[in-house]
């Protein structure tokens, strides 16, 4: 076991599409804030060997194996509160030492991350043996075995720092760096890039990588945690074809990978929480109300309603548009000043360049009516993806089609 996933690990490993030099240039300046991704692993695969070990899953009912997973989240709730109870006492100068009042909290908090840490393989294996099912279910398995075997390992994820050239959208690079670094230090970093290299630069939160175990953000939210492990393990499927080889190749085909990584976790992670945990599935949306009555019976005309992703899909357009006129600063400009309109409508987005749009953009699933965030702009891989999907009965046909297309034309081609 500890042999296959080391051998795996390595047919995971990716590289930056930026050249070797650049990306080096870039790494001057974060050298001693990246992450360690060495170490993560050989603690997750060890911690995935003792578990695999005790085979304990499988000796579990269905219902002791939903007891597993509420008491972790609820356990892991109990963390992120008294975390937040910690962070606020640091933060509010009315607190003269706030090392001594939070001491009986810290003492808590450490007895609170040892119990998490207890149950966490256990509900790790649950999840794990529960997504194999589906997955087998959808036909993505071999003699019912998923390949890779199904492993994640929940915890903080490290940041990605995002690099695209000024003059276009595209991600060169994505360097991964320790989680918890200041919001004023993350700032400048960004701005010593743009000022020093000439490049666009971003430090995004991420969700997952897809290592091998996966690296999936801790969270209470078991129908998002449910998609991200579906997520994460079709890139470890697809790294073992020709679309997941390819990941790094072009741009393009980052964007297919996501994109079929969206889509995929999305059905895997619905369905898992509809066999197991149907009190957690979403309620169908409510048939959209027009319009109220007012006092007299008459009707009144609906308020409209801000629509993030059509102003964020217009921003994406405008700004290319711009870019291809070699308008660079006044792009720039202009992505500020709809980061500061959508801040007043809620969204509470740090910063908009080049970065987040080549970032944000891969994900282009628009099988809920649009791309998630409106970043791909007119990007035609989103569409072309999920009209592919529909030329298939089961999710296991689509994936095991679409993991040999290594080429926008081909996928286009193959969707129509």
């Amino acid at each position: 076991m500890l042999l296959f996933t080391l051998l795996v690990s390595l047919l995971l490993g990716r590289s930056d599409s930026l050249a070797a030099d650049k990306i080096e240039q870039v790494r001057a300046y974060t050298r001693m804030d990246e992450f360690d991704f060495i170490s993560w692993t050989v603690n997750a695969l060890w911690v995935k060997v003792t578990q695999a070990s005790l085979a304990t899953p499988g000796y579990l009912t269905p219902a002791e194996q939903r007891q597993v997973i509420y008491e972790y989240l609820k356990e892991v709730e109990q963390v992120n509160q008294i975390t937040a109870q910690i962070n606020a006492l640091f933060a509010n100068p009315a607190i003269k030492d706030p090392h001594a009042q939070s001491l009986a909290l810290r003492q808590t908090l450490d007895q609170e991350n040892a119990r998490m840490a207890q149950l966490a393989p256990l509900a790790e294996a649950v999840l794990e043996s529960q997504v194999a099912v589906i997955a087998a279910q959808d036909g993505l398995t071999l003699g019912g075995q998923p390949i890779p075997p199904i492993l994640y390992h929940s915890t903080n994820p490290p940041d990605a720092l995002i690099i695209s050239p000024r003059s276009q959208i595209r991600q060169d690079a994505d360097i991964s760096l320790n989680p918890g670094l200041a919001t004023e230090s993350k700032d400048a970093l960004e701005n010593r890039l743009q000022k020093n290299l000439g490049v666009s630069a971003l430090v995004v939160g991420i969700g997952g990588i897809g290592l091998y175990p996966t690296m999936v953000l801790r969270t209470t939210d078991l129908n998002w945690l449910a998609e991200t492990i579906s997520h994460e393990w079709i890139h470890n499927y697809l790294t073992l074809r020709p679309l997941g080889i390819s990941y790094d190749a072009s741009p393009v085909l980052r964007s297919i990978n996501e994109t079929t990584a969206s889509l995929a976790g999305r059905e895997i992670g619905q369905a898992l929480i509809r066999r197991y945990y149907p009190e957690r599935a979403p309620q169908p949306p409510q048939p959209d109300n027009p319009g109220g009555q007012n006092s007299n019976g008459g009707s009144t005309p609906a308020q409209p309603v801000f629509n993030f992703t059509a102003e964020m899909h217009l921003t994406r357009i405008t700004v290319e548009q711009m870019l291809a006129e070699g308008k660079i600063d006044q792009a720039e400009s202009y992505m500020e000043t709809r980061r500061q309109f959508l801040w007043t409508h809620g969204y509470q987005i740090r910063k908009i360049n080049q970065a987040y749009f080549a970032f944000y953009g891969a994900y282009n699933d628009v099988s809920n009516g649009g791309n998630a965030n409106g970043s791909a702009g007119n990007d035609p891989v989103g569409p072309a993806v999920v009209t592919f999907r529909k030329k298939f009965t089961t999710l296991g046909e689509f994936i095991n089609r679409i993991s040999w297309i290594t080429s926008l034309d081909q996928l286009q081609a193959a969707a129509h």
